[in-house]
C-alpha cells in the first residue's frame, strides 16, 4: 500500500477512536448533570409559578377594584370627586384598556364641565362684589378641570386638546365672545398658559421632555414668568431646546407693541438670574421664585447679544408724556429695570445700546418720583445683579427704625417684623421680640404664628429635638403638636427605636383630642400611622382603624390635599399667612404602604370609609400599587 493511502487510513481510523471514546464517555458525565438539574428545578419553578399567579390574581383584584369604583363614581353626588375619581382610574387602566380609558375621560371632563359651573355660581352667590369685567370668570373654575387635562395629556394629547378646546369655547359664552389675558408687573397671567405649562411640567418631571416641549409650544413665545421659567427648567435637561425658543421669544417681544420695560426684566431671568423674577409697577415691587438651579446658564455670546438688543428696542421706545403712559410699569417701573439691568449692559452688551440705555435713563429722571430715583441701592433693584446680602440690610433697617419708632403701635409692626424675619430662619430669638409686643391680643396671636413658623422649620431639618421642645413649650394645638410628634418620630426610628415608640404613641394621644367631627383628626391619626408604619409596623392596623373612624365622622375630610394654614392679621399691620402641604395627612401614601405590606387587610380597611371621597382616595391608592409594581 502507498505510503500516503497508509497514512489517509490511519487518520481516519484515529479519528473514529477518538469519536467512539467520546461517545462512551460522554453518558457518563451527563446523567450527574441531569440529576443535578432535576433536584433544582422543580422548587424553583414552584416558586416561580406561585408568585406569578398571585401576582396575576392580584392584578385582576386591583383592576376590578376600579371597575366596580367606576362604576360607583358615576353616581357621586359630588362633581369634583366624580371627574378626579374617573379621570384618575382612567389613567391608570389606560395601558390595559385604552378605549375604556377614553370613555372615562371624557365622563371626567362632562363632571368637571359640571364643576365649573358650580363653582362659579358659589363664588357669584358668595361674593358682595361688583364683577369688575368680563374676565371674572378665569379665576373661578376649580382646579379639578385642570387635573383631568394633565392626566389626559400624559397619555393622549388630541385627547387633552380637545378638551382645552372645550373649555375655551365655554368660557367665550361666559365672556361675551371674549378670551381675556391679564398684563401684569411679571408678564402676561393667562389661565390657559398656565395650565398648558402646568401639564408640560408634569411631562418634563417624567423625562418625557419632547412631549412636554410639544404640549408647551403654542404658548412659548408669550412673555410672562411661568413662560420663562418653563424654559429654565428645560435648559437644565435640553440647552440647544430651550435656547432656540428663548430666541424665538426674543424676536417676538422685540416687535410687539405691547412689550414694555417689565417684559424686559422678566425675559432676563432666563439668562441672569435663572427662577428669580423682578417687575416693577404703581403699586411696588413684585418678586416671585420657582424651584430649580439658580445659576446663570453659560450660554452662547450670540444669544445673550440678542437678549440685549431684544431688551434695548423695548426699553428705548419714545416715551409717553406723565399720566399717559399705559404701560405695566409706568415710568418709575421703566426707570427702575433700566437701573436694575444697566450692570448687566455695562459688562457685556454692545457699547452704542449702553450708552442710549443711559440716555434714556437720564430722560426720564425728571417724569420721576424722587422716591424712586432714591432707590440706587434698593435690594430688589439689584437682588441677583450685584452681591446680594438683602436679609442683612433689611434686619439692620429694621432695628434702626425701632430706635427712632415713637408710639407702641409703630413698635409692634417692626417687632413683628423682626419675629417673622428670624422665625423663618427656625431661630428662638424670634419668641424675644413676640415678648416685646405691647398689645395683648396681637402678642397672644403671634406667639402661634411664631412657633408654628419654627415647627416647620425644625421639621424640614429634621431636628428633632427642637420639635419636641416646641411640643412642650409652643404655643400649638393639638393638630401641631400630633404632627410635630409624629415627624420627630420618624427622625428617630432608626437610631433610638424605643424613644421613637413613645413619640408615636404622644402623636396618637394628641390626635385623640382632636373632635372626631373636625377634618384635622383623621390627619393627625393618618400623620401617627405614618411613623407607626417605621416604628412597628404590625401595630399601623389599630391606628388606621382610628383614623377611618375619625374620616367617617368629618364630614371635611375628602383624603387629600392635607395642609397646615395659619393667617395672623395684626390691628392696622401687616398681615401674615402660612401654609404648608403635608403628605402625610393623605390617604394615599400610607394606603400604598399598607397595599404592599398586606394587600387584602388594605382592601378591608379601604371598604370601611364610607365618603365617596376617602374610599375613592385610597381604593386608587391600592390599586395603583398592584398594577404600577409589576416586578414585584
Amino acid at each position: 500500500m502507498p505510503l500516503r493511502a497508509l497514512l489517509i487510513l490511519t487518520t481516519i481510523l484515529t479519528t473514529c477512536l477518538i469519536a467512539t471514546s467520546q461517545s462512551k464517555d460522554a453518558p457518563a458525565a451527563k446523567p450527574a448533570a441531569t440529576t443535578n438539574s432535576t433536584e433544582k428545578a422543580p422548587a424553583k419553578t414552584a416558586r416561580e409559578s406561585e408568585a406569578e399567579r398571585l401576582l396575576k390574581e392580584r392584578r385582576a383584584n386591583a383592576q376590578s377594584l376600579l371597575i366596580n369604583l367606576a362604576a360607583d363614581a358615576r353616581s357621586f353626588n359630588d362633581m369634583v370627586t366624580r371627574a378626579r375619581t374617573l379621570a384618575r382610574i382612567a389613567s391608570v387602566l389606560w395601558s390595559a384598556d385604552r378605549e375604556r380609558g377614553r370613555t372615562m375621560f371624557r365622563l371626567a371632563w362632562d363632571a368637571a364641565e359640571i364643576a365649573d359651573r358650580e363653582s362659579l355660581e358659589r363664588s357669584k352667590s358668595e361674593s358682595r362684589q361688583e364683577r369688575s369685567g368680563p374676565g371674572l370668570a378665569y379665576f373661578t373654575y376649580p382646579d379639578v378641570s385642570a387635573e383631568v387635562i394633565r392626566l389626559a395629556a400624559r397619555l393622549d394629547a388630541e385627547l387633552a386638546e380637545e378638551f382645552i378646546a372645550k373649555q375655551k369655547e365655554q368660557r367665550r359664552r361666559e365672556n361675551n365672545g371674549l378670551l381675556i389675558s391679564t398684563a401684569t408687573a411679571l408678564g402676561i397671567f393667562d389661565p390657559f398658559i398656565n395650565q398648558r405649562l402646568e401639564v408640560a411640567r408634569e411631562l418634563l418631571g417624567a423625562d418625557e421632555i419632547e412631549r412636554a416641549l410639544q404640549f408647551a409650544d403654542p404658548v412659548l413665545r408669550v412673555v410672562g414668568q411661568r413662560t420663562v421659567d418653563f424654559l429654565s427648567s428645560v435648559r437644565e435637561r435640553n440647552p440647544a431646546a430651550a435656547d432656540q425658543r428663548y430666541e424665538a421669544m426674543l424676536t417676538n417681544a422685540a416687535v410687539n407693541p405691547l412689550s414694555d420695560a417689565n417684559t424686559a426684566s422678566v425675559m432676563s431671568s432666563y439668562l441672569f438670574t435663572p427662577h428669580f423674577y423682578v417687575g416693577f409697577d404703581s403699586d411696588g415691587t413684585h418678586t416671585n421664585s420657582y424651584p430649580g438651579n439658580r445659576t446663570p446658564p453659560d450660554v452662547n455670546p450670540q444669544l445673550r447679544l440678542a437678549f440685549f438688543r431684544a431688551a434695548a428696542a423695548i426699553l428705548l421706545r419714545p416715551l409717553a408724556p406723565p399720566g399717559e403712559e399705559k404701560t405695566t410699569a409706568g415710568h418709575n417701573g421703566h426707570y427702575l429695570v433700566i437701573k436694575r439691568l444697566m450692570p448687566l449692559f455695562e459688562q457685556s452688551a454692545p457699547t452704542e445700546l449702553t450708552a442710549a440705555l443711559r440716555a434714556q435713563l437720564e430722560s426720564l429722571s425728571p417724569l420721576v418720583s424722587k422716591s424712586t430715583r432714591d432707590r440706587d441701592d434698593d435690594d430688589w433693584v439689584k437682588t441677583g445683579i450685584r452681591p446680594d446680602n438683602m436679609i442683612e440690610n433689611w434686619e439692620k433697617s429694621l432695628l434702626d427704625r425701632l430706635d427712632h419708632a415713637k408710639t407702641s403701635d409703630e413698635r409692634d409692626k417692626i417687632y413683628l417684623q423682626l419675629a417673622s424675619l428670624y422665625a423663618g430662619k427656625g431661630e428662638l430669638r424670634a419668641r424675644d421680640f413676640i415678648d416685646e409686643v405691647a398689645d395683648p391680643e396681637t402678642r397672644k396671636d403671634a406667639r402661634i404664628y411664631v412657633d408654628i413658623r419654627l415647627a416647620r422649620s425644625a421639621v424640614a431639618k429634621k431636628d428633632a429635638d427642637r420639635m419636641i421642645e416646641l411640643t412642650r413649650n409652643g404655643e400649638l394645638d393639638h393638630i401641631y403638636k400630633s404632627w410635630l410628634y409624629s415627624q420627630a418620630a420618624k427622625v428617630l426610628s432608626k437610631s433610638d427605636n424605643d424613644k421613637a415608640a413613645g413619640l408615636q404613641d404622644s402623636a396618637v394621644a394628641e390626635a385623640r383630642r382632636i373632635s372626631p367631627s373636625d377634618a384635622d383628626a383623621p390627619r393627625a391619626f393618618l400623620a401617627a400611622a405614618n411613623a407607626v408604619f417605621l416604628i412597628n409596623r404590625s401595630a399601623v392596623w389599630e391606628t388606621m382603624n382610628e383614623a377611618v373612624k375619625n374620616a367617617n365622622s368629618a364630614a371635611e375630610f375628602t383624603g387629600e390635599d392635607g395642609e397646615l394654614a395659619f393667617h395672623l392679621v395684626t390691628k392696622g399691620g401687616p398681615s401674615y399667612a402660612s401654609s404648608e402641604d403635608v403628605a402625610d395627612f393623605d390617604l394615599e401614601g400610607i394606603f400604598r404602604n399598607l397595599a404592599d405590606y398586606d394587600y387584602n387587610k388594605a382592601v378591608q380597611l379601604a371598604g370601611g370609609l364610607n365618603r365617596d371621597a376617602p374610599r375613592s382616595v385610597a381604593t386608587l391608592a391600592i390599586a395603583r400599587t398592584v398594577l404600577e409594581n409589576k416586578k414585584k
